[in-house]
Formats: C-alpha cells, structure tokens, sequence
C-alpha cells in the first residue's frame, strides 16, 4: 500500500462492490427465480423493520417513490411482501414479509453467513471483528458525506 491510502481505498470498494454486484442476481434468485436483484435488499430491510412505510423504504435504499411502488408492486405479486392498514393513519400502509417471504430471506441470509463464514475461516476472530467495526464505521461516515447535517 502507499503512502495515500485513498487510492487503495478506493480500488478496494470498486472490486467489493463490483463483486457484489456480480453475485446480486444469484443472491435474489435463491429467494425467488423472478426476484429482480435490486430488490433483495427491500426485502431485507422489510425483514428488520416490519411495518416500514414505502417512503421510508425508499428513502433507505436512496430511491424515489415510483421506483419503491413498482418493486412493491412485483414483490406481492410474487407473494413475499405483504401490505396493512396502519392504525394510526387511514391512508397510510405498512410493509411486511409474508410468511412465504420471511422463510425464503431467512434461508438465503443463512446461506451468505455460511458462505461468508467459509471464505473467512482462515480469519482470526478478532479480524473478522475489527472488519465488521471498520465497515460499521465506514457505512456512518458515507451516509454523512452522502447526507451533510445543516449547521
């Protein structure tokens, strides 16, 4: 590595990210074979937030809301995501898994962790850690840069 660890930095997330990429298509096929990749991630984070609103959703995953109503749309129409009535607002609806879709996401996160757990192994714990705080870290100073607080 040199002496400016930007460049570096920055090579690594382009492979990390065109890796990810790359494996996206298979990872949304082992939830269902007509998931569109982008999607999977919608259906993870409907798995930790149940009751999510659309707009929240979409604010998210940084999309606007005709993208978020179409993948919705598909996503029922594929039978993993449900719609509720919210309670506390007529109008409004909150999102959540179907059985059918929690089942299905569960079974493929559990197949990445195995996965991600093999390519590691060689890893000491304590790396696999430190990674973890270090990505942590990483994902909060890129959603601030991404999204500046007013001073």
């Amino acid at each position: 590595m040199s002496s400016d660890p930007y460049p570096d930095v920055e090579r690594e997330l382009g492979l990390l990210l065109r890796r990810a990429r790359a494996s996206a298509g298979a990872v949304a096929a082992r939830v269902h074979p007509d998931l569109d990749p982008g999607a999977y991630p919608l259906l993870v984070r409907i798995r930790q937030v149940p009751g999510i609103r659309a707009a929240e959703l979409a604010a998210h995953v940084g999309v606007g809301k005709p993208t978020i109503s179409r993948q919705l749309q598909r996503l029922e129409g594929l039978g993993l995501v449900a719609r509720r009535p919210d309670p506390q607002d007529s109008r409004g609806q909150l999102l959540e898994l179907t059985p059918e879709g929690d089942r299905r996401v569960q079974e493929t996160i559990e197949a990445r962790r195995a996965w991600l757990r093999g390519a590691l192994a060689a890893w000491p714990e304590a790396d696999v850690e430190a990674l973890a705080r270090a990505l942590a870290q990483l994902n909060v100073a890129l959603s601030e840069a991404a999204h500046p607080t007013p001073r």
